[in-house]
């Protein structure tokens, strides 16, 4: 039996609402593409949002894919979303090295959201690796911070750079 075979609709979802945020990211980039590299940290912001929506459409692709082995599509959501995680990281310790005058409240609830979007992604590798049964389950809340923290780097982007 094919665990994933019950969430190609909510895969198809996620795909297609991932690629056209995806598609909004570059359009926004290109658009002020001139200020985000004035800015120090936007570009930062920018990766980010591209690093989050790309890894779930990513992952959607994957799982979509049919005949695979459950321990290949395991490791390639768990490769996925490691991959965004150290980026990501990698990108906000960088972030603060450049000291900008963030509140620190607004840098941790930044910092926090990218971790609720990608933990559960990974926690969805490794459950899958383990056999579990609900394993997809955890994808859930990974797609719906995802696109939480991609809608409002897209905004800061797109918008609030320009204030």
């Amino acid at each position: 039996m094919n665990p994933i075979a019950d969430w190609s609709n909510f895969l198809i979802a996620v795909a297609s609402a991932a690629a056209a945020l995806t598609g909004l990211i570059f359009v926004a980039i290109s658009i002020n593409l001139t200020k985000i590299l004035q800015l120090p940290g936007v570009s930062i912001r920018a990766s980010e949002a591209l690093i989050i929506l790309l890894g779930i459409l990513l992952i959607s692709i994957v799982a979509l894919a049919p005949n695979q082995p459950p321990w290949a599509l395991a490791t390639e959501i768990l490769a996925i979303g490691a991959v965004s995680w150290i980026k990501i990281t990698q990108g906000q310790i960088r972030s603060l090295s450049l000291g900008l005058r963030v509140p620190v409240w607004l840098f941790a609830m930044r910092v926090s959201l990218f971790q609720l979007a990608l933990l559960p992604i990974i926690l969805t590798g490794l459950s899958l690796a383990f056999g579990w049964r609900n394993a997809m389950f955890w994808l859930i809340p990974g797609c719906v911070f995802s696109f939480v923290v991609g809608v409002h780097s897209a905004w800061v982007i797109l918008i609030e750079i320009l204030r």
